[in-house]
């Protein structure tokens, strides 16, 4: 599948959007469709279901190390400035980028790729912000330009080597930038603070300022001694949160994968220190299944364990569940969740004041001074257990997950196309989108064969009968062909269809959208047998 693909269908059957596109649309933001708010309204359900209202708390699941409590919060989008102080966001969340004083244009430094290329004694290094064959494309027909030679004079060009990131170059005279014509117009590397500033107040004074939180997380952090105080929680135990987040990317790109507002489904898990390694093997390897369960499978999904060398400052181990999305070049994964062993890191933070690395210990920063860099509450995050009397901070296991990317990861693996007979029996192209049930936008449209003879009467008695239950669809408008394949692209896994046997005997046929079988059941029993066929 071609990414354009895709985005053709999301378009032309609404699942996404480009946010303001009367407007000409603004980077980095997207709209969700109506069948693309069922779709991410069924991503988030499925994950609150199997990690939160779904748990029994009174059975270890398969893997855990014992049985564990889930609860939930629903934290504000604003918070004290103090918190991303204290967390290192304020100091610490930054990207480095480069602009172009020729082409105007701002880049992300680390996602700026190129490759050396000779032509008449003359070396340059063209760039391109594209990746794979898209990026071997670019540069050279940049190439070509720049040294004005023509498609048939390719062969004059002498390359070196594969693409390579922007910061592996020594010479930025001899850089060509992505837009640029003439050589050397970046700018030296800056850090970019990726958090979107805001005003609390009438005042609008620097003192008046917060952010837009870029990532959940904190609002859990700093809100569990709340948690223990008024439920009857005991760890182990886990707070999950599903809610938006916003990062003020330099360059947003790839569909929805990076963009600037974006909803994230958390978990942090607080466990006893001398079972957190054990608790991090139950997360990485339960959120991993959980994508398998819904159909991400085979070699385009994976489990990497990062690397000493990539590991946060606090971080005790991490795994990222990636996959292989077809705008990236073949070999290539992206991230769509993070399972993170954080240790103690975020609870000491927000007790103690902003803390950095010495050696093997984390300690609080410190000013010119020697008071905190950035102080945190004061207050005591410690757990106490009753039985053993014995008093520590927890650890914290994270499994922090991307709704937006795992929906764009369920639409690339659901992009298929075959071939089916049409009303006429001949063999045509199909494209359909293989959603697994629990997560299809319409779970099941319902068809009369024909407009006459009381078939759109009983078809509405039984979409009547499925609404209160299922999100269905009626249609009774055009040849039933033709409104097999648009619910087959919406990704619509069953279609019921009242014909002259149902007259007759009470019958309906319900088609599968995958295997194209069909078979018939009683009318008042639809309900029944697609409920049966979506139970997981």
């Amino acid at each position: 599948m071609e990414m354009e693909q895709l985005v053709a269908l999301c378009k032309r059957r609404g699942f996404l959007f480009q946010s303001s596109e009367i407007y000409g649309g603004i980077n980095g933001f997207w709209d969700y469709g109506p069948l693309g708010v069922e779709l991410k309204r069924n991503v988030r359900e499925a994950w609150w279901r199997d990690m939160v209202a779904g748990h029994n708390e009174q059975v270890a699941p398969p893997g855990a190390p014992e049985p564990y409590e889930m609860v939930g919060l629903d934290c504000s989008i604003i918070m004290h400035p103090q918190v991303w102080k204290v967390s290192g966001h304020y100091d610490l969340f930054h990207d480095f980028m480069v602009d172009c004083r020729e082409a105007k244009g701002r880049y992300r430094y680390d996602q700026v790729q190129g490759r050396w290329v000779e032509h008449d004694g003359r070396r340059i290094f063209v760039t391109t912000y594209s990746s794979g064959q898209e990026g071997l494309d670019e540069t050279l027909q940049k190439a070509l330009k720049f040294f004005n030679l023509r498609s048939k004079n390719a062969d004059q060009l002498q390359w070196d080597g594969p693409l390579v990131p922007l910061p592996s170059v020594k010479n930025p005279e001899l850089v060509l930038a992505p837009a640029a014509k003439q050589l050397g117009t970046l700018t030296e590397p800056r850090e970019f603070n990726l958090m979107f500033k805001t005003i609390i107040g009438a005042l609008g004074t620097e003192e008046d300022a917060a952010f837009l939180r870029p990532e959940t997380a904190q609002g859990i952090f700093v809100n569990f001694k709340n948690v223990l105080d008024s439920t009857r929680v005991k760890i182990p135990f886990g707070i999950a949160q599903m809610g938006k987040s916003f990062r003020n990317e330099i360059t947003p790109r790839n569909f929805t994968f990076r963009s600037r507002e974006f909803e994230q489904m958390e978990i942090e898990f607080f466990c006893h220190p001398s079972q957190s390694q054990a608790w991090y093997q139950y997360w990485r390897d339960r959120r991993f299944r959980w994508y398998t369960d819904l159909g991400l499978a085979g070699d385009r999904l994976r489990l990497r364990e990062h690397d000493k060398e990539e590991l946060s400052h606090y971080s005790c181990g991490t795994a990222d569940i990636e996959y292989a999305f077809p705008f990236l070049t073949k070999g290539e994964f992206g991230e769509l969740e993070g399972v993170a062993h954080r240790g103690d890191f975020d609870l000491r933070s927000h007790s103690e004041g902003k803390l950095v690395r010495e050696g093997d210990q984390l300690v609080v920063e410190k000013d010119a001074e020697g008071k905190p860099r950035h102080r945190g509450s004061g207050k005591d995050l410690t757990y106490f257990d009753d039985v053993t009397r014995e008093r520590y901070l927890p650890h914290v296991i994270e499994p922090s997950a991307g709704a937006d990317r795992a929906v764009l990861a369920f639409l690339c693996e659901a992009y298929a196309e075959d071939e089916a007979p049409d009303e006429k029996g001949k063999p045509t192209k199909r494209v359909l989108m293989r959603f697994h049930p629990r997560l299809a936008p319409i779970k099941a449209a319902v068809f009369p064969l024909v407009k006459k003879d009381g078939m759109p009467e009983i078809a509405q008695e039984i979409y009547s009968a499925l609404k209160p239950h299922l999100t269905v669809f009626y249609d009774e408008k055009g040849a039933v062909g033709r409104r097999y394949r648009r619910q087959d692209e919406a990704g619509t896994p069953f279609c019921i269809t009242v014909d002259g046997q149902t007259l007759q005997d009470g019958t309906v046929t319900i088609r599968d959208r995958d295997s194209l079988q069909q078979w018939r059941v009683k009318k008042d029993d639809c309900l029944a047998e697609i409920q049966q066929r979506l139970t997981p």
